[in-house]
C-alpha cells in the first residue's frame, strides 16, 4: 500500500482482494459509461473474480481519499521480444469526476511507474481513445509518447524513472 498525506486529504493506494469485486465491476461500468461503451460491456462479477483472482491474469488497485474508493487501475505484464523482458500494461484506470484534476491520476500514474521499475519493466504502455484530449494532454505532460489512433502511450528510460520517483 502506499499513502500520501496532503493538506486536508489522506490519500492511498491499495491492492485488491476478492472482498473488492462489486466495487472494482462498478469503477469498470463508470469507466465503460464515461467512454460510451458500456452497450459492449460483458464483463460480469464473476468472470472478473475468476481471471483477476482465480487465474490472475491481471492486477487491480484501488485509490482511496479519506478511506472513500474514488478510482482503480487494472493492469497486467506483457512482453516485448526484442527486448527481452516484460513491460506493464495499463488496461484501465478511472477516476471519479469530483476527484479529478487533484492530482490522484497523476499519483496513481507514479505508483504504477515505480512498480514497472521495481518490476525491471523497460516500458510502461496504455492504450487511449482517440477523442479524449483530456486525458491525451495529461498523458502527454507526464512524458509519454503517443502511437496510432488508438494511441498507445509509453514510458521509458528516463521519463519512467522520472514519473516513479514518489516524494
Amino acid at each position: 500500500m502506499i499513502v500520501y498525506q496532503t493538506e486536508d486529504k489522506h490519500f492511498q493506494i491499495r491492492q485488491t482482494t476478492k472482498n473488492d469485486i462489486d466495487l472494482i465491476y462498478s469503477f469498470i461500468y463508470k469507466l465503460a459509461v464515461y467512454e460510451k461503451l458500456e452497450h459492449i460491456m460483458t464483463a460480469t462479477k464473476v468472470s472478473l473474480e475468476h481471471s483477476l483472482f482465480d487465474l490472475k491474469q491481471a492486477e487491480v488497485v484501488i485509490a482511496e481519499v479519506d478511506q472513500k474508493p474514488i478510482g482503480f487501475a487494472l493492469f497486467f505484464h506483457n512482453y516485448s521480444t526484442f527486448l527481452g523482458k516484460a513491460n506493464l500494461y495499463l488496461e484501465d484506470l478511472f477516476i471519479d469526476n469530483e476527484y479529478r484534476h487533484q492530482g490522484y491520476g497523476k499519483l496513481m500514474f507514479k505508483y504504477l511507474a515505480k512498480l514497472a521499475v521495481e518490476r525491471s519493466c523497460e516500458r510502461f504502455d496504455w492504450m487511449c481513445l482517440n477523442w479524449n484530449e483530456p486525458s491525451i494532454k495529461f498523458y502527454q505532460s507526464l512524458g509519454a509518447k503517443p502511437m496510432s489512433d488508438w494511441i498507445t502511450f509509453r514510458l521509458e528510460g528516463e521519463a519512467l524513472k522520472s514519473l516513479s520517483v514518489i516524494k
